[in-house]
């Protein structure tokens, strides 16, 4: 008996409300440009850097967000750039372009 069996028994008249499911669809602008997507390492531990997006801020910090949540890795925005921790840029770019963005691989 699951919990859902137990609260129709304790409560025989209640009805239960039926939630409305949320949808995972981000709404980023889209741009024409290529996002750049480079590897660099800083203080002597790799990262990921994404550059050249041209959209709102709001939109930025949803990316980035957004992309940090589906690595399950840290990271941050500072000037313009979206700073991932790791050697993520097969993956980000794989994400990228599945979501529309066009992506150049910049550097080794």
């Amino acid at each position: 008996m699951d919990l859902e069996d137990q609260l129709k028994n304790l409560f025989p008249d209640h009805i239960p409300k039926e939630e409305p499911k949320k949808t995972e669809k981000s709404t980023v602008w889209l741009q024409d440009d290529p996002i750049i997507c480079k590897y660099e390492k800083r203080k002597g531990k790799p990262i990921t850097i994404l550059e050249g997006y041209k959209g709102a801020d709001k939109d930025f910090k949803l990316l980035a967000k957004e992309l940090k949540k589906k690595l399950s890795v840290g990271g941050g925005i500072k000037g313009g750039t979206i700073i991932i921790q790791g050697d993520y840029r097969d993956k980000i770019m794989e994400m990228l372009k599945s979501m529309g963005f066009n992506v150049k691989r910049v550097g080794g």
